[in-house]
């Protein structure tokens, strides 16, 4: 799977996909990360990626066309084709060219919240375009006519999409096989299925500063324990 990031500060990933799990899993070849610098898609020497909002208001508003062409660019690359799409804008109401297995997200406080079942949904994909937004929003044309959805990982407000570009790459990446050692651990854990939250999990010392395990884990017997982690889960409330 390919994850196309698109961002007006590139060197924020730098640490976080250069360690654990997303680095290995880069390095077997079950992921491609690739971090695009909107500036690099401006026309004017300035690099200018926002503008005053049309009706006035407070803040700056990031532009419709150097996204535009960012993404048909990430587009004409996956297609081959060996240059950008038309930079032309259209009259219609269309949505921006593209295949069916491409999936553009836009980052937005206003967007859907994400869940596990929407990673699980979007790691059938086969490339997926993020744009991360920044100031006081994006121009609703990027909405309108290039995202295919608009996500927020939460009911709060971010200074920039970024943050939530990692947690769709690391919830997604987690679920492509072979990616994690155990193929276990995706399978009954906090949201594989929808409101259930994992039972407790213990480890070694089995008594720490008056803090024991419980019991029915030590006893061996299986069945006990299977029943003591299904009465243990718990429903999303």
């Amino acid at each position: 799977m390919k994850f196309d990031i698109i961002t007006i500060f590139p060197e924020i990933f730098d640490s976080y996909f250069s360690e654990s799990i997303i680095k290995r899993a880069q390095g077997a070849g079950f992921v491609d990360i690739n971090i695009i610098n909107l500036r690099d898609y401006t026309t004017d020497s300035h690099k200018t990626v926002d503008d005053t909002p049309y009706g006035g208001g407070a803040g700056m508003i990031m532009k419709v066309e150097p996204i535009y062409r960012a993404v048909g660019s990430i587009i004409s690359n996956f297609l081959r084709r060996g240059g950008p799409i038309s930079n032309e804008f259209s009259n219609s109401n269309s949505k921006i060219s593209k295949p069916d297995n491409v999936c553009i997200i836009l980052f937005s406080a206003k967007g859907k919240r994400y869940t596990q079942q929407d990673a699980v949904r979007l790691s059938k994909y086969e490339n997926i375009i993020m744009i991360c937004g920044r100031y006081e929003g994006v121009d609703e044309r990027v909405i309108e006519h290039i995202a295919d959805e608009e996500i927020s990982i939460g009911d709060f407000v971010l200074t920039g999409g970024e943050i939530p570009a990692m947690v769709v790459v690391d919830s997604i990446t987690r679920l492509i096989p072979g990616v994690l050692g155990n193929s276990e651990s995706i399978v009954a854990e906090s949201h594989s299925e929808e409101q259930y939250l994992e039972y407790p999990q213990y480890t070694k010392p089995e008594y720490f500063s008056g803090w024991k395990v419980p019991e029915v884990l030590l006893s061996g017997n299986h069945k006990k324990i299977s029943v003591w982690r299904e009465d243990s889960s718990k429903s999303v409330k």
